[in-house]
C-alpha cells in the first residue's frame, strides 16, 4: 500500500503560505487559468472522451463526466466570477475591548486543508480548486476512476498555471483513482482538517462510516415538488418539467411528485412535458389510475420513494392534504432541496417553515439549488447537514475563525 504521508504533509506545509498571496494576485491567476483551460479545451476533450469511451451512455454519470467546448467555457466563466468575489479571508466578525485593555478581534481564516472525494465530475476539479485559492485552503482531490484522464489533465493545467505565478504547487494534490488513496485521506488525521464527499448517496455514506476526518457532507438529492390543490397549473407543468429535465443526472433534479388528490384529474397535463422527454413515471395506485396505459408510465414500488434517479425517471405519490406532503418529504427527504406549488399562502408558509431542507421552494424550480445560481460564484458542495455549513457552500463557508488578542503586558492575576 502506498504511503501517502509525505505529500499530505507537503500539502499541508505549503498552504500554510496560501492566505498571504493577496487577493489581487489570486484573481489574475484564476483570470489566467480560466483563459488557459478554454485555449486548451481541445486536450480536455480529447481526454475526457478516453473517460466517456469507458462508459455506457445510458449510464447516469455519462451526463455529469460530459465536457464540452460550452461546458468548458461555462466552467471558465465561473471561474472569473469567484475571481472577482470579495476576499473572504480577514474579515472582522467581533471586536471588543476588555476592562483590562486586551484588545480582541474575531476574523476569518482558511479552514486549512481541504479533502474533497468525488465521482465522475471533472468540472469538480476546476470549480474546487478555484474556491479553494481564493479562501487560502490547501486541497487534495481523490477523483473516481470513471473521470481519471479528464481530472489529470486539469490538474496539469492548474499546477502549469500555479508555476506561471510562482506559487507551490505541492499545496493541490490530485490523488491517483484507487481505493487506497481514498483510505489515507479519510485517515489523514494530522494533515487534513475537513473531508466533503461529492457524489452519491453510497459514496456519502462510505465516507461518514470510514472517515477519521471531520466529514461535511453533501451532494445527495432526494428532491421533492408538492402541488397543492390550489396551484397554477401552467406554473406547476413549467417547475416540474424543468426540475426534472434540465439536467435529470445532477443532485437537484426532481425525483418524487406529490400530488394533491383534487388536482388528480389534471394530472396527465401536468405530466405530458415529462413524457414527451422520456421520462418513465412510477405512480402510485391513484395516480396510476388517472394516468393513460402507455409503457412509460408503471406502478410504483416501495423502493422508488426515498431513491435519488439521477436519470430520467420519477416517481409519483398521491396525498390528501399539506400535512401528507410534509410527512411525506420528511420520511423519504435528504434534506437538499423541497418544493412547493401553490396559490394558498398559508400552505405556502407552512411548507417554506416546516420543510427540513438546505434549500425550500415556493413556486420555482429546484434546479436552482446551486452556488453560481445563488450568486456564490463556483460552489465546493450542497451540504445537506447543519453543522458549520448548510445549502451551497462557496468562498465564506470555506473559512472559520480566529482570535486575535492584542495587549500592552497585561497579565493574568
Amino acid at each position: 500500500m502506498t504511503d501517502f504521508t509525505s505529500q499530505f504533509q507537503a500539502v499541508k506545509k505549503s498552504s500554510r503560505k496560501l492566505a498571504s498571496i493577496g487577493d489581487e494576485r489570486v484573481q489574475d491567476i484564476l483570470f489566467d487559468l480560466a483563459d488557459l483551460m478554454v485555449n486548451q479545451s481541445e486536450l480536455l476533450i480529447h481526454e475526457n472522451q478516453r473517460d466517456l469511451a469507458r462508459m455506457e451512455e445510458s449510464n447516469p454519470m455519462f451526463d455529469r463526466l460530459l465536457l464540452t467546448e460550452n461546458r468548458i467555457e461555462g466552467i471558465a466563466k465561473e471561474m472569473r466570477q469567484v475571481a472577482k468575489l470579495p476576499s473572504p479571508l480577514h474579515l472582522p466578525l467581533e471586536e471588543k475591548v476588555l476592562p483590562n485593555g486586551l484588545f480582541l478581534e474575531k476574523i476569518t481564516v482558511p479552514l486549512g486543508v481541504i479533502g474533497i472525494i468525488y465521482e465522475a465530475r471533472p468540472n469538480v476539479t476546476f470549480d474546487v480548486f478555484s474556491l479553494a485559492l481564493k479562501s487560502g485552503n490547501g486541497l487534495i482531490l481523490k477523483g473516481g476512476s470513471d473521470a481519471d484522464y479528464s481530472n489529470r489533465a486539469i490538474m496539469s493545467l492548474i499546477h502549469q498555471t500555479l508555476q506561471k505565478f510562482n506559487i507551490p504547487t505541492e499545496a493541490f494534490l490530485l490523488l491517483p483513482a484507487d481505493r487506497t488513496a481514498t483510505k489515507a485521506l479519510l485517515e489523514a488525521v494530522d494533515q487534513v482538517d475537513v473531508i466533503i464527499p461529492r457524489g452519491s448517496q453510497g459514496l456519502i455514506n462510505y465516507v461518514r462510516q470510514h472517515a477519521k476526518v471531520p466529514v461535511i457532507e453533501t451532494g445527495a438529492g432526494i428532491v421533492h415538488t408538492f402541488v397543492d390543490a390550489e396551484a397554477d397549473l401552467e406554473k406547476a407543468k413549467a417547475i416540474v418539467h424543468n426540475a426534472k429535465t434540465r439536467r435529470p443526472s445532477v443532485c437537484n433534479s426532481l425525483d418524487c411528485l406529490l400530488i394533491h388528490e383534487k388536482l388528480l384529474p389534471s394530472l396527465p397535463e401536468l405530466i405530458q412535458p415529462l413524457l414527451d422527454c422520456g421520462v418513465k413515471i412510477y405512480a402510485d395506485e391513484k395516480a396510476f389510475s388517472s394516468l393513460p396505459e402507455i409503457d412509460l408510465i408503471q406502478h410504483a414500488k416501495g423502493e422508488h420513494f426515498g431513491t435519488e434517479f439521477l436519470s430520467l425517471q420519477l416517481a409519483i405519490k398521491t396525498v390528501k392534504n399539506l400535512d401528507e406532503a410534509l410527512e411525506h418529504i420528511a420520511t423519504y427527504s435528504s434534506r437538499h432541496s423541497e418544493a412547493i406549488v401553490s396559490e394558498n399562502q398559508e400552505n405556502l408558509n407552512r411548507f417554506l417553515l416546516e420543510v427540513d431542507a438546505a434549500a425550500v421552494y415556493a413556486n420555482a424550480s429546484t434546479a436552482f439549488t446551486d452556488g453560481a445560481q445563488f450568486g456564490l460564484g463556483a460552489e465546493i458542495g450542497i451540504s445537506t447537514q447543519k453543522l458549520h455549513a448548510r445549502g451551497p457552500m462557496a468562498l465564506k463557508e470555506l473559512t472559520s475563525y480566529k482570535w486575535v488578542v492584542r495587549g500592552n503586558g497585561q497579565i493574568r492575576a
